[in-house]
């Protein structure tokens, strides 16, 4: 922020406007709710409002000790950021989960629950329209708001306005000093103020003005004046003047390389990005990003990224537009997808166990994963450890989930999108897990959805559906999974595709299950079943006779639980599967004492018993034997159920989290 200078003027009245709110600016009367505070820096890009909110936020940081949660509502390429993904955004910033798939008025909820009783300031960075930063206000007077926008947000109760000209003379030939130093300026100090005028003291147009300045030492500041001075009416204002001088100083391939950085997803650029779109090496690219940097066409962000300045996007999709071929363009897109696809695959990688199935290390020089898989993957594209390609898939995720949806959007490169979201999916999957990395993975199962509905890609769609429904049934949205199982699978059946149509019919039984509808969840399980049974699928035939003879219990038809769970055993034995079998008797004994058959109960139980302990399941042993001490105090022996509680302590000894095995429970 070495660039910021005066605006003193503003600063206060932003601060004294702070103990002024409370009163609705339509009506002058008091605010009926207890909302936030709101405080409006308008200006158009350029103005530097974005430096004058985060000064604000600075200097009033003491006041707010719960910190400061920062979202922008506009990509530096012009789009409009999901209120879903700003409210995400802001709730992953005070730590809180952000249930998959949730809708946008439970997200808000959420967000506001979480800022109740905190004391923070919410800077809404280049909002476009009220409604975006409605569903952000929180319900507390304790928190500041700060909203930078173009115009003002009508509608919203109490915001106070703070519209932004240009900067006044000393304070703009100031930010040229902090530029190119002050001997220059000290030399013809005239020149610098007529140059200040010439940039109608807007904080961009100096910054490149500035930058031009600092490559060349040698120029003096009344022949960039003068150079903007005497270019055509026709250019447009200071910020068009400034940004063509800069543009016409560069080389042919830096031109180049500058007109295609609009395509770079959320307006982020590191060198891997600015490599594949101009088709040079990554130091090459690196070096660019460097030199466009001290231009002032870029701000350097963090961890090797730059982020393309708002106000100088516009200037550059009209370039793009006008001196590069649509083909080329869309071949500069597909390079940067190819590169970053290839990326994802080294990121997942490093946090694959290796090929003896070790985890790795985070240790000094420890590459982390299985690097018998980077064979054949160039250096440039390898990460150095599992924390490193963490750290890059964690900043660059913004970007990488704005390539996703726009590659996607675009329809012509669906083949290259769907494995760039595989490769996304993949990779935060593995380095989040699924539970951490649901939020996202979501919206990415719902963008292959669009590729393969609108290729008709009955495979794809089934899959896609499937991997939604789970999520939506997690998160108990068990209504909205039952319709996306069975789109599932008629998507299924459409791919004449057993494994989806199989799996999609156990998933609607499951549905119906949670929903506790007894009899459409055994209907579909038998379907399930009957599909398994026709395929010769032994595995999911047990497993589809288990979940049946639940169903049963569960609606007290304990003869077909038990024959149910009688023809699961049988599946287990015959798979060699111990384990499964020792649990298919203990659900019969279960039902056996159900039934009110407790001498059945403590057969089939003992028999259990002894599966569990071939097994190795120290649990299930556990569970068993207090079942069976539970059956023997029924029928009239305290001495032999003691034995037996005994037994299962025995096999729990002093960990209570091996099982919480209670009396009566399983």
């Amino acid at each position: 922020m070495t660039d910021f200078v005066g605006r003193r003027r503003e600063l206060k009245e932003l601060r004294e406007d702070i103990a002024r709110t409370g009163l609705d600016t339509l009506s002058g009367r008091k605010a009926k709710s207890p909302r936030a505070r709101v405080l409006l820096v308008a200006g158009r890009p350029g103005s530097g409002r974005t430096a004058l909110a985060e000064a604000l936020v600075r200097e009033i940081a003491e006041d707010y000790p719960d910190g400061v949660l920062r979202v922008r509502l506009t990509a530096p390429t012009g789009e409009s950021v999901a209120t879903e993904r700003a409210v995400r955004t802001l709730l992953e910033g005070l730590g809180q989960p952000t249930p998959p798939g949730a809708a946008e008025d439970d997200l808000s909820s959420a967000l506001r629950t979480a800022l109740a009783g905190r004391r923070m300031v919410l800077l809404i960075d280049d909002a476009a329209d009220p409604h975006q930063v409605d569903a952000l206000l929180p319900d507390t007077p304790e928190c500041l708001v700060v909203v930078t926008a173009e115009g003002p947000l009508t509608g919203i109760p109490d915001v106070r306005p703070c519209t932004l000209g240009g900067l006044d003379t000393p304070s703009a030939v100031r930010m040229l000093v902090h530029r190119i130093g002050d001997i220059r300026v000290a030399n013809d100090p005239r020149a610098a103020e007529a140059l200040a005028e010439e940039c109608g003291g807007q904080p961009a147009a100096l910054a490149l003005a500035g930058g031009w300045l600092a490559a060349r030492p040698k120029a003096s500041v009344a022949d960039v004046g003068k150079q903007l001075h005497d270019m055509p009416a026709g250019v447009g204002g200071p910020l068009a003047k400034a940004f063509r001088l800069v543009y016409e100083s560069l080389p042919q391939p830096a031109q180049r390389t500058l007109r295609l950085l609009p395509l770079a997803p959320a307006g982020l650029v590191d060198s891997h990005v600015a490599s594949a779109l101009a088709g040079c090496s990554v130091a090459a690219g690196q070096s660019t990003l460097e030199d466009f940097a001290a231009l002032g066409l870029l701000r350097p962000a963090h961890d090797g990224l730059y982020l393309l300045p708002g106000c100088l996007a516009p200037l550059l999709q009209a370039l793009l537009e006008a001196k590069e071929r649509p083909a080329e363009v869309q071949l500069a897109r597909a390079r940067m997808l190819e590169r970053t696809v290839r990326l994802l695959l080294s990121c997942r990688v490093m946090a694959e166990p290796d090929a003896n199935g070790s985890e790795g290390y985070d240790g000094p020089g420890g590459i982390v994963g299985a690097p018998e898989k980077l064979d054949g993957v160039p250096r440039a594209l390898r990460f150095a450890d599992r924390r490193a390609a963490r750290t890059w898939l964690d900043t660059r995720l913004p970007a990488l989930l704005a390539a996703a949806s726009l590659a996607v959007a675009d329809g012509e490169l669906d083949t290259l999108a769907r494995r760039f979201v595989a490769a996304l999916a993949g990779a935060l999957s593995e380095h989040r897990g699924t539970a951490g990395a649901a939020p996202e993975l979501y919206g990415l199962h719902r963008l292959v959805l669009d590729v393969a509905e609108r290729r008709d890609l009955h495979r794809e769609q089934a899959a896609a559906l499937l991997n939604l429904a789970d999520l939506d049934a997690e998160t108990g949205r068990t209504r909205e999974a039952l319709e996306r199982y069975r789109a599932a699978l008629d998507a299924g059946k459409a791919a004449k595709d057993p494994y989806a149509a199989g799996r999609a019919m156990e998933s609607v039984g499951g549905a119906h299950q949670e929903l506790g509808d007894w009899h459409r969840a055994s209907d579909w399980f038998g379907r399930a079943l009957s599909h398994a049974l026709a395929r010769g699928e032994r595995a999911d035939e047990a497993r589809l006779y288990g979940r049946l003879g639940n169903v049963h219990t569960y609606a007290g038809r304990y003869g077909d639980a038990l024959r149910s769970w009688r023809a699961a055993s049988a599946g287990y034995r015959k798979l060699a599967d111990v384990p499964g079998q020792a649990k298919a008797l203990s659900e019969m004994a279960r039902i056996q004492e159900y039934a009110g058959r407790p001498e059945e109960s403590l057969h089939t139980c003992r028999e259990a018993v002894e599966l569990a302990r071939k097994a190795g399941d120290l649990r299930l042993q556990a569970a068993l034997q207090v079942r069976l001490a539970d059956t023997l105090d029924r029928l009239g022996d305290p001495a032999a159920a003691r034995l037996h509680r005994s037994a299962a302590d025995r096999l729990l000894g002093d960990d209570p989290a091996a099982c919480e095995i209670r009396s009566g429970s399983d």
